[in-house]
C-alpha cells in the first residue's frame, strides 16, 4: 500500500509580503494588530455610532496637535528645553514612484478588460465584470463605505490566520466548490453562451 502524500503548505507570511504587514495581518506582533483592530473599532464607533463627522474629527485632532507643538516649543525656548521631536516630514520619491508604478499596472489592467469587452466582445469577462458590479452594488446598498472598510479590516485580521491555521482543510473545500462550479458554468456555457452567435473576424473586417 502507497503512503499517503503530505500535500505542501502554502507560506501564507510569504504571499502577504513577508514583512511587518503579514506579521501584524497574522498576529504575530499581537500589540500591533490588537493596535489596528482597537483604533479601527474607535473610529468606526465614533463616525457611525455616535454620529461624528470626519472633518471635523481630522480639524480639532490637527488643531489639537498645532497647539500643542507651539506651545512645547515657546515653552521650550523659555526654559531652555529641548524642541519637539519632529521626523522629516518628507515623502521619499521612491514611495512616489513605487505607489505610480502600482497605480499604471492596475489602470492598464482595467482599461484591457475594457478593451476585452467593448473591442474583442468577450462575453465570459463581460459576464464576469457584470456580477461583480452587481455584487458590489448589492454589498454597498447593505453598508455606507466606513461601515465596509472597517469590515474589510476585521477580514484582513481573522481570514489570513484562519487560513495560516487550516490550510490544508479549507483547501480540499475550496477544490470541491470550484469543480462544482466550473461542471456547472461548462452547463450553462454549453446550453446558453455557446448558442449566441458573435460576430466573425471577416465580418469585423468587411465592417
Amino acid at each position: 500500500m502507497g503512503e499517503s502524500v503530505t500535500p505542501r503548505r502554502f507560506s501564507v507570511h510569504q504571499a502577504l509580503g513577508g514583512g511587518s504587514v503579514a506579521d501584524v495581518l497574522l498576529w504575530k506582533r499581537w500589540y500591533a494588530s490588537v493596535g489596528v483592530l482597537v483604533s479601527a473599532t474607535t473610529l468606526w464607533i465614533l463616525f457611525e455610532k455616535a454620529g461624528y463627522n470626519l472633518l471635523s474629527f481630522v480639524a480639532n485632532v490637527l488643531f489639537l496637535l498645532v497647539v500643542i507643538l507651539f506651545f512645547w516649543a515657546k515653552s521650550a525656548s523659555l526654559l531652555n528645553r529641548p524642541l519637539p521631536p519632529l521626523p522629516n516630514l518628507e515623502i521619499p520619491e521612491e514611495i512616489v514612484a513605487k505607489a505610480a508604478g502600482i497605480i499604471h499596472v492596475y489602470a492598464n489592467y482595467a482599461l484591457s478588460i475594457g478593451r476585452e469587452i467593448v473591442i474583442d466582445k468577450n462575453l465570459k469577462v463581460f459576464l464576469q465584470v457584470v456580477s461583480g458590479l452587481c455584487v458590489a452594488s448589492y454589498i454597498g446598498s447593505l453598508c455606507n463605505f466606513l461601515t465596509l472598510v472597517y469590515t474589510g479590516v476585521l477580514l484582513s485580521l481573522s481570514v489570513p490566520l484562519v487560513y495560516d491555521k487550516y490550510q490544508h482543510h479549507i483547501d480540499e473545500k475550496f477544490c470541491l466548490a470550484h469543480k462544482i462550479i466550473q461542471e456547472q458554468y461548462k452547463k450553462i456555457d454549453d446550453a446558453v453562451l455557446k448558442k449566441i452567435p458573435l460576430p466573425s473576424n471577416k465580418e469585423k473586417k468587411t465592417q
